[in-house]
């Protein structure tokens, strides 16, 4: 992923109003450019000043889509059970994927009508697929036959639709 400007960042959310955009902190290292775009296809992070609310930022076709999230509060998950991703398809102990949901962009948004998906609790996709972070607490990995460009393929087109199930309303 390219590196992104802040008001390039905050141009690109289109479920939340301007001012709202406005007040999103950025994430943890992004001031001191330690933000690692090699290894991203696009850049999640969690609100430093709002825990409950989640960003994405996703490069496509036609510019950078911005998503505001909303992650549930805290709760004590079953540790024996597990759960996979949407975006990536990798599996983690049930406490490592996350319902994030969103609120619709436009008219059916301001009604309170959204869509959730299942992602990563710690927005990190781009790291799983290219296999620089280990799920917690998972003894076994499934290995799949595609190749590293075909499994960032998948999970973009995965973030892709969803991006679009918000967009749409």
């Amino acid at each position: 992923m390219q590196p992104l400007e802040e008001k390039d960042i905050r141009q690109s959310f289109l479920n939340c109003s301007k001012g709202e955009a406005s007040r999103i902190r950025l994430p943890a290292g992004f001031a001191e450019g330690s933000v690692p775009w090699a290894d991203l296809d696009f850049l999640g992070w969690t609100d430093p000043g709002a825990p409950l609310r989640a960003l994405l930022v996703v490069p496509g076709q036609d510019g950078l889509t911005g998503l505001v999230l909303r992650r549930p509060e805290a709760y004590k998950p079953n540790a024996l059970r597990s759960s996979m991703c949407r975006i990536c398809l990798t599996d983690h102990a049930a406490s490592g994927v996350t319902l994030f949901v969103a609120p619709l962009a436009g008219a059916a948004g301001r009604k309170g009508n959204t869509v959730g998906e299942y992602i990563c609790a710690d927005l990190a996709c781009s790291l799983y697929v290219r296999g620089k972070r280990q799920p917690k607490m998972r003894l076994v990995r499934r290995e799949e036959t595609l190749t590293l460009q075909q499994r960032i393929d998948r999970a973009m087109a995965n973030l892709a639709a969803f991006t679009h199930r918000v967009a749409v309303g």
